[in-house]
């Protein structure tokens, strides 16, 4: 099956995401590029059921439901986060750790309870990842996978009220600030020949290189 063809400024592509705080991120990212964003949920389009054992799972439904219900290219994330001292919890049940309606105060005192439980109290015990997985689908079922990582602690109590999700928990490594605390444009910066801070940034950076035809 022959390569997907590169995005050049002006193709529009689908976000298949109905995650608001996703949806800024990468109308962040795709700025300096041209492509023309339109988001699944403004397409009226439903969200697949995640049932995926891994991110690159989950990525893959999520994408190619899209490309097919609208015809057009579709860029879908699954991400999550993976604490060491939980098995590697909650992982890819890391929204459904905040139940529905979403709610993430309640799914950060939930992985706390758990590292408490697990009696993780330094530093060295509270290892965790953020993890990002971009699946860029063709309406004919191509497909390609980007996937980025972060490493970093968990912290108590939250910090910050800048990012979303887990963010006021998880101190990247090599930082003193939390990704809740930290300027969205230093936490997502990307430049070409540069790594990314955060794991959406990594995997976005992969994802230019391989899929967008730059000037």
């Amino acid at each position: 099956m022959n390569p997907i063809p590169k995005l050049r400024s002006g193709d529009k592509l689908v976000l298949a995401s109905h995650n608001a705080g996703k949806l800024r991120e990468f109308q962040e990212l795709f700025e300096p590029f041209g492509l023309i964003v339109i988001s699944a949920a403004s397409l009226g389009l439903p969200e697949p059921d995640e049932t995926g054992t891994t991110f690159a799972e989950n990525a893959r439904i999520k994408a190619h439901a899209a490309a097919q219900a609208s015809g057009m290219l579709a860029l879908s994330d699954d991400s999550g986060l993976c604490v060491d001292a939980l098995g590697g919890d909650p992982g890819v049940y890391t929204a459904d750790w905040a139940g529905v309606p979403r709610n993430f105060d309640h799914a950060m005192k939930r992985v706390e309870d758990a590292l408490q439980a697990a009696n993780a109290t330094t530093p060295a015990q509270r290892h965790g990842s953020f993890h990002a997985t971009l699946c860029l689908a063709h309406p004919d079922g191509r497909d390609v996978i980007y996937e980025g990582k972060v490493e970093g602690t968990l912290v108590w109590p939250p910090r910050g009220d800048l990012g979303h999700g887990y963010d006021p928990v998880f101190m990247p490594t090599g930082f003193d600030i939390t990704f809740g605390e930290m300027n969205p444009l230093d936490k997502h910066s990307w430049a070409p020949g540069q790594v990314g801070l955060s794991h959406r940034a990594k995997a976005f950076g992969k994802f230019v290189e391989g899929a967008i035809e730059r000037e």
